[in-house]
Formats: structure tokens, sequence, C-alpha cells
């Protein structure tokens, strides 16, 4: 089954945010052309790739379309908007509201984050200083990814990753854009708020947001819905962020994405000591694929997580597979 479902409102605010928010960062001539796709690929709009001396693109549903000057979508280059070095030196200047000096931190991330919680990629030169790069130069492409707040999409999965009020350690496998953020975006959210119908209290939840797409913050203040009693650390290394969360906000729950270094195991790892619950995310097709992985083996042979659900995109973006019971590594989900 997927997790993704027809959702109104979802579609409503996303049509929203593209207007609003995404197409006065843009070029006009790229503006126009946006303004001119029909509005329901404009609802499952994932990415803009803006590319200077290259095609305009779009993707929807995890597949890449050409973009035409009267906003038809192609899937050949031919025909295809051509990208300007105009059109690139107005979107760097829209999204830095024009003063580049003021997102060097960004440019030094390689993203910006605007209001909403969509997120801006950009590539260009870089500039080292030390061996790490101080700040990108020569901007000439940027990929606008939109974000989407789905209320509800953990609806199927929260029985099985709590117990009596309690929250099981909890491991989210998927490929990339398999929906596993916006699954732990909202799992975050009903955990923070709690759930009466299932005897879920809510818990105080620390959010380690290090590229700005759990929460979205936006100046500091999550875009996202993500809970009453969550705190987030946004840009923030996940490793040094979990630290600082476990000394300074006592959290019941610790939520990160994407976790994949040494420095990110040790941090679990001081995580579990304390007594706090772990929900995170790894890229991966299965539980096997993911336990060669010399940095995660321990962490999953030891049994460290009590749920593990696998993502997928075989029947559309944020297909559940299958929910495994940490200690026997069945599949439980079909058991609810």
């Amino acid at each position: 089954m997927s997790l993704q479902y027809f959702n109104p409102e979802a579609i409503n605010n996303t049509i929203n945010s593209i207007y609003s928010i995404i197409l006065p960062s843009l070029s006009i001539d790229i503006r126009k052309i946006i303004e001119r796709i029909d509005i329901k690929f404009l609802s499952i709009l994932e990415e803009i790739r803006i590319r200077e001396n290259r095609p305009l693109m779009i993707t929807l549903n995890n597949r890449d379309f050409f973009v035409r000057n009267d906003g038809k979508l192609i899937s050949t280059d031919n025909g295809a908007y051509i990208v300007t070095n105009q059109d690139t030196a107005s979107i760097l200047q829209l999204i830095s509201d024009h003063s580049i000096y003021a997102i060097e931190e960004e440019l030094r991330n390689g993203y910006i984050t605007l209001k909403g919680g969509h997120r801006v990629g950009f590539t260009g030169k870089g500039v080292l200083e030390g061996g790490n790069i101080k700040t990108l130069k020569y901007i000439s492409g940027f990929n606008f990814r939109i974000s989407r707040e789905i209320k509800g999409v953990a609806n199927k999965v929260i029985p099985y990753i709590t117990n009596r009020g309690e929250v099981f350690h909890t491991l989210i496998i998927s490929p990339p854009q398999c929906g596993k953020t916006t699954l732990l975006r909202d799992i975050i959210r009903q955990i923070s708020d709690g759930n009466t119908t299932l005897g879920l209290r809510g818990h105080k939840v620390g959010v380690v947001d290090e590229r700005s797409e759990l929460a979205g913050c936006y100046k500091g203040v999550p875009q996202n819905d993500i809970g009453l009693r969550t705190d987030v650390l946004d840009g923030c290394p996940k490793a040094k962020g979990m630290i600082m969360l476990i000394r300074s906000m006592s959290p019941n729950i610790i939520a990160t994405d994407e976790v994949g270094t040494r420095e990110d195991i040790f941090a679990i790892e001081e995580a579990l000591n304390a007594g706090i619950k772990i929900i995170t995310t790894v890229h991966g097709k299965n539980l096997e694929e993911v336990s060669r992985r010399p940095i995660l083996k321990d962490l999953i042979n030891n049994r460290v997580f009590q749920r593990i659900i696998i993502l997928s995109n075989r029947l559309g973006t944020g297909t559940l597979e299958k929910i495994l019971d940490g200690d026997n590594y069945k599949n439980i989900f079909y058991i609810i």
C-alpha cells in the first residue's frame, strides 16, 4: 500500500506555496513558463531544475520532464526553454533579497531554505579556505525542491511504533525520494502532540534538522507542523546536535534524518545510554543492504531498533513495503 493519498488540503497548500513563494523567487521568463504549466502537474511538482545554458526541467512523481516556453511538458530537450545567464543572475538576487553577503553561510552549505520550508540548492565554483568550502561563486545551477507537508500520512504506522503510550526505537529504510522525510515529519508531529485514540501521551521530541527539511525552518521558525512539544536544532550537524539536545533540552525522543557517519552512531549510542528513544532514517532498499554497511552493522546486529519500516515507490511515492519487528525481523505490518 502507499502512504500517500489524495489530500485536497495538501494539494491546495502546494499550489498556494508555488504561487506565493516559489514563483516570486524565479526570473521573470521562467516564472511565466511555470505559470503556464497545467495546474494538475503543479499539484504534484517535486523539483524545478535550472541549469545555465541547458534546458529547463521539472520533476513529477520521480520523473523528469523538459519544459517548453508555453509550459508544455516534453520528454526530450527538443524545443525546451534554455536557461540564460540573466535567469540565473536574477534568481540569485531574488533568493538572497539582493544581498549575496546575507546568504554567505547558505552558499557555503550549498542550499537556502525559503519561507514555507522549500529548499533551493545551488551549484557553482567552490572557493576553498584551509581545505574547506568558504563559499560558492559563479552560481549557475539551482534546484527548487518543493516541501510537502501531508498530515495523517503516518496514521497507518503509529500503531506499530508505539505501545501503551510508549514509543519504540524506530528506523525507516527508504531509497531517495520515496517519502521517508514526509513520513518522519508526521511521526514527529503525532508523537509530539499525542494521540488520545491510541492512548499515546505527548512526548518531548528533539529534532536535529541538519538540512532544514523536517521542520523547514525559516529564520529559525519551523514552517512545518512538527508538534507542540518539539524542539528543533536547524542546520546543525546531526552528531553535534544530538549531543546538544541531550544536554540541554531533556527530550524523550530524538528524531533525525539520514544517519550515516561514525559520529552519528556515537551520538545515537549516547542517546541510548541516556534512556532516550531514537527515530531516524537511512537510505537503502532493504534491511539486508543496510546491514552490510560497516557503520550501521552493529546497531542492526545488536537489535537496537525495535521497529524497522521499509518504504519504496513500487506503488507510488511512500509505498509501505514492510514493518519489521526488530527482535526477529518478521514482517508485522498485516497484524493490525
